[in-house]
């Protein structure tokens, strides 16, 4: 496969699933700003968070 032939087929495969494309980015991004960019403070506030949604998903 080429690498023109590779970017459409990504470019297909997001159109016809756009939600789990968004869902891929969102995740891409938390995970890039979590290793690159978030400061001691962040951290806290992030792991608040994470435990606030593990809750609610064990809830669900």
């Amino acid at each position: 496969m080429m690498k023109n032939d590779r970017t459409e087929w990504n470019k297909n495969w997001q159109k016809k699933n756009p939600e789990h494309a968004r869902y891929l980015r969102y995740r891409s991004t938390a995970r890039n700003f979590i290793k690159k960019h978030a400061m001691f403070e962040d951290v806290g506030e992030l792991e608040e968070l994470l435990e606030q949604r593990r809750k609610e998903l064990s809830e669900n």
